[in-house]
């Protein structure tokens, strides 16, 4: 029984890292209704960006979480500018069919520009798991449960009682009308999709492999993320 326990409570909580995840792809077709094929890839980036900031700029887990963010807002950015406002009124099949290649280019332009950066992101846990009753819970899978729980939360009442939210629905349900009723599809599909990086990056430090156990702590990899989805 005890064996049978510690099964559901461990499958439950990777379910809820997992959720974590998959929020970033709810936010994407929420707002637009595309099928975001490269939503791995956006993970392991915001996961090497964080790298990045705490090996080699030297910011500290918050620091580097921040500039990650950062990073992943002007890479949504860009991506919506150079490309996604070109597909406005195309086919659905346009839209799904670009994200795949973007998974292919950023995985590959990741493996050579964070080349020699350790992927690892330390997390400042305990490396022992807590004992309940008996039933070993990871404290990162905990940390992760809570964090999942208040970005849903948020995202909730971000696409149920904002303004923005609200336009981002009219967005998803006809383009067009959107424009005509004026609102700015590059504005916000701008915003959708820097939503979606934060939110990978708050997921990176938790998807990938399973921690080890270690003196600082508990330490997950970023280049474990594209290769889960």
């Amino acid at each position: 029984m005890r064996f049978f326990l510690a099964l559901l409570v461990d499958g439950a909580l990777a379910g809820i890292v997992y959720a974590l995840v998959a929020v970033a792809f709810v936010i994407v077709y929420k707002a637009s209704r595309v099928i975001n094929f490269s939503l791995g890839e956006w993970v392991m980036l915001g996961a090497r960006l964080t790298a990045v900031g705490l090996h080699q700029l030297a910011w500290g887990l918050g620091g580097a979480a921040g500039g990650a963010c950062a990073g992943m807002v002007g890479f949504a950015v860009v991506w919506n500018r150079i490309v996604l406002r070109r597909l406005v009124g195309k086919p659905l099949i346009a839209l799904i069919m670009v994200t795949l290649g973007l998974g292919m280019v950023m995985r590959g332009g990741s493996a050579l520009a964070f080349r020699g950066v350790p992927a690892t992101i330390p997390l400042p846990l305990a490396a022992e798991p807590l004992d309940v009753w008996g039933i070993s819970i990871p404290t990162a899978k905990l940390l992760a449960a809570g964090v999942a729980i208040v970005v849903i939360a948020v995202v909730t009442w971000f696409f149920q009682r904002s303004r923005i939210g609200l336009a981002m629905r009219a967005v998803a349900d006809d383009q067009e009308a959107a424009m005509a009723a004026g609102i700015d599809l590059d504005r916000y599909f701008s915003i959708t999709w820097a939503l979606a990086g934060v939110v990978s990056v708050l997921s990176a430090g938790f998807c990938g492999q399973r921690p080890r156990a270690a003196d600082s702590g508990s330490c997950f990899s970023a280049s474990g993320c594209s290769r889960s989805w």
